[in-house]
């Protein structure tokens, strides 16, 4: 890690267009109380890296940072979109591109915060421009999803394009399908295709912080969250949600569909909410197996005592 007087506490970097920092982790690592601490320090302004935390509503569902806690300190790219439309990489990426000039251009750094590593990847190393999407496609891989399930075109994609296959979770479907689309749509591989692209790395000094916690630890976090959640009124914002025609991506926010089967008599919710810490785990875990795939990041070890300053402290 740096010292004190790193060139991180500088929004004007020794590269040509500045410094760019991204504070991840897994869910409740404590990522945006550490960054609130983090961004006073360096003298930052944050941007979401949160799949979820763009769609307007889903307050509560994905722990928002409160809009009193971000008085001081502007924080980006939260509430932008309604959860009944659709939202992508590609829409997210440029949406922070601009803010990025915006707040370089102020002398401050872009202090990137969020779990969602696709978001950090698009932006960090580029998306290729590949072909449009295709409903015909698409919708056909999707009812194979449904009737076969994700491994059945994961064991495609393996055959198709084995480099994505290993970048590719075998039940991140979204990704699966995008991959088999591009392939049918360009014959040429994502994986190739991928290579041709440019991101800001190649403009910026960037610099990637991951918290990572001892797992009972933050299996236990996540426990005391999702009680926290409903004591401040989750199932009535779930039950407002589940009125509304909700776009594909926003229905994936983990505690929409569990509540789902709670309110139609499926089981209780002592059920319910072990169904939401259980895919709450799962999805921990599928975050820190992406982040330890890049070599680039500095981890930051926690006992999981520290206050959100401590935290911040120790990223420098």
């Amino acid at each position: 890690m740096l010292n004190p007087k790193s060139q991180i506490q500088n929004p004007k970097s020794k590269t040509p267009k500045g410094k760019i920092i991204f504070l991840v982790g897994p869910t409740a690592s404590g990522k945006t109380e550490a960054a609130l601490h983090l961004a006073k320090k360096i003298g930052a302004e944050i941007i979401s890296c949160d799949s979820m935390q763009i769609y307007r509503k889903l307050d509560i569902l994905t722990s928002k940072p409160k809009k009193s806690a971000c008085k001081n300190i502007p924080y980006h790219l939260i509430d932008i979109i309604d959860p009944e439309k659709e939202y992508n990489v590609s829409d997210y990426r440029k949406e922070a591109l601009k803010k990025i000039k915006t707040i370089i251009k102020k002398d401050k750094i872009p202090l990137f915060v969020g779990g969602t590593g696709l978001y950090m990847s698009a932006l960090i190393d580029g998306i290729f421009e590949g072909p449009m999407q295709n409903e015909k496609i698409r919708k056909k891989l999707f009812k194979q999803v449904e009737q076969m399930g994700s491994q059945y075109l994961f064991k495609q994609l393996q055959k198709k394009d084995p480099q994505a296959a290993v970048k590719i979770h075998p039940h991140d479907t979204k990704r699966i399908i995008r991959a088999l689309e591009v392939f049918a749509l360009s014959g040429r591989p994502i994986s190739a295709l991928q290579k041709e692209r440019k991101g800001l790395a190649d403009e910026y000094e960037i610099k990637i912080f991951c918290l990572n916690l001892p797992r009972e630890k933050l299996y236990r976090r996540i426990e005391e969250r999702l009680e926290k959640m409903f004591s401040l009124g989750l199932l009535e914002e779930v039950k407002r949600l589940l009125k509304l025609k909700l776009s594909r991506t926003a229905a994936f926010a983990i505690g929409i569909r569990e509540l789902a089967g709670y309110f139609d008599g499926l089981y209780d919710l002592e059920q319910a909410k072990d169904l939401i810490k259980r895919n709450t785990r799962r999805y921990a875990k599928r975050q820190l197996t992406w982040f330890r795939k890049d070599k680039r990041i500095t981890w930051i070890n926690l006992i999981g005592n520290e206050t959100p300053k401590e935290i911040a402290y120790k990223i420098n």
